[in-house]
């Protein structure tokens, strides 16, 4: 039977057009998708950038509700001098129809490397003076100010002023460099047992350990025998293997932190190190990272037992050698012989009291005190390490000001040489904000009240 013309060119053509097809979709679908991006993404947000569907609709823009879903709480926390109810009142429509303050993408745009700023968050320089055109009016301090300024380490933050606001400023206007007695929050077990619904159980020795007879004398079965999972109650099959799961599970991963300490994982998932896993993408491993990492922690997938250890769990292993385990830039390597390190290694001995020793934590994951239901007061550990670091001024309230004063906290975190050197030393420079608002306040025919 004589076949049809062209056949095997048209089979042969088709072929071509499938595997093309594959190649492309298998680019789109999986880690090479990168290569579809237009532009960088800021280090907030390029962890994530293979998950596209997590801030994009298919056709339609970014979605305004996934920056909130991320960024919400932080907002919902924040002193907002510019809160979306602002720009609702009709009264502001004008300012409306000069900059949409009501969309978060009117400012923060990604793949935009040209307008990202050195804190990693993508915002035009001048953007204030859309309505701020007659500042220099009413503040003769800022008269000769540029536009592309307002947002210079230790003056405004659009989103949050908690320690930048004009009172804030000069309640701590007189403030030395040091306070007479530094000391960060202290965490006591029992915050962490309240939260967990663990009070009440009985404590666990070697002997009531539930793990299958293959793990009876293993190196973690003692470690956790000493910890205060143990005395808590907490035994084997709590984590690895909970009532909803039929098999043991010989790794268990943050799901199963989360059934007690809920709050530090949805702040582990929010951060750098969690942000992947909860977009259902691979873990974060240092090989991952824009900054610096020690070359033998390439490989090292980050989940809680990372820093906190399988079994062990030891918190103040995890406040600092474990971030200098994988951390190589300059300001982590300037940590070690710092004051700061040298404080911390002193609480370690018992030489200083508790609270006294600054370790990586200490500013990155801070403690925060939160009030509960039945007026008790608990500290959290803020697992979010985006929490307070950008805008860095975020810092000072919830870290900074519990040992420093906040003109020198100002200063300090305005100069870039200063952070690099992890604070050895003096700021360079001054920032000027403590004195102007004193200054205003302390001349009421300024135009501004006393």
């Amino acid at each position: 039977m004589k076949q049809p013309k062209h056949l095997f060119s048209w089979i042969a053509a088709g072929v071509v057009t499938l595997a093309l097809a594959g190649y492309f979709t298998s680019r789109l679908l999986g880690e090479d998708r990168i290569v579809f991006t237009p532009g960088a993404m800021t280090h907030g947000h390029y962890q994530i950038e293979l998950a596209c569907n997590a801030c994009h609709t298919p056709f339609a823009g970014v979605k305004q509700d996934a920056c909130i879903e991320c960024h919400g709480a932080r907002l919902a926390a924040s002193n907002d001098s510019h809160p979306k109810k602002k720009f609702d009142d009709p009264r502001n429509a004008d300012r409306l129809e000069a900059l949409n303050a009501l969309r978060c993408v009117t400012c923060h745009l990604e793949h935009r490397p040209q307008q990202t700023r050195a804190m990693g968050v993508t915002l035009p320089k001048d953007f204030c003076f859309h309505c701020h055109q007659e500042v220099g009016d009413d503040r003769p301090s800022h008269k000769n100010l540029a536009f592309d300024s307002c947002a210079s380490a230790g003056c405004h933050n659009y989103h949050d002023n908690t320690a930048l606001y004009e009172d804030f400023l000069v309640k701590h206007a007189n403030e030395p460099a040091t306070a007479a007695h530094p000391a960060v929050p202290v965490r006591k077990p029992g915050d962490a047992l309240r939260a967990s619904g663990m009070r009440g159980r009985k404590p666990l020795g070697l002997a009531d350990q539930d793990a299958p007879a293959e793990y009876a004398e293993t190196k973690a079965l003692h470690e956790w025998a000493t910890t205060l999972h143990a005395r808590a109650g907490v035994n084997c099959r709590d984590c690895h293997q909970p009532k909803d799961q039929p098999q043991w599970i010989a790794r268990p991963g943050h799901e199963a932190c989360n059934r007690c300490h809920e709050s530090e994982t949805k702040g582990f998932l929010a951060g750098k190190h969690g942000m992947r896993l909860a977009q259902h993408l691979p873990p974060m491993t240092p090989a991952l990272a824009r900054l610096p990492m020690q070359p033998d922690a390439r490989d090292r997938v980050l989940g809680c037992t990372s820093c906190h250890g399988a079994h062990a769990f030891d918190t103040r292993r995890a406040a600092a050698d474990a971030c200098l385990g994988c951390h190589d830039d300059k300001h982590s390597r300037a940590y070690e012989g710092s004051t700061h390190e040298r404080l911390w290694r002193a609480e370690l001995s018992g030489a200083v009291s508790p609270g006294r020793g600054v370790a990586c934590a200490t500013c990155h994951l801070p403690r925060t005190i939160h009030k509960q239901d039945d007026g008790d007061a608990r500290i959290r550990v803020e697992h979010n390490q985006n929490w307070n670091l950008r805008p860095n001024e975020k810092m000072a309230r919830s870290v900074c000001l519990n040992c420093h004063g906040l003109g020198f906290t100002l200063d300090a975190l305005a100069d870039p040489a200063l952070i690099a050197d992890n604070f050895n030393g003096k700021p360079a420079r001054h920032v000027e904000s403590v004195d102007w608002a004193a200054k205003r306040v302390s001349q009421p025919s300024q135009g501004v009240k006393p």
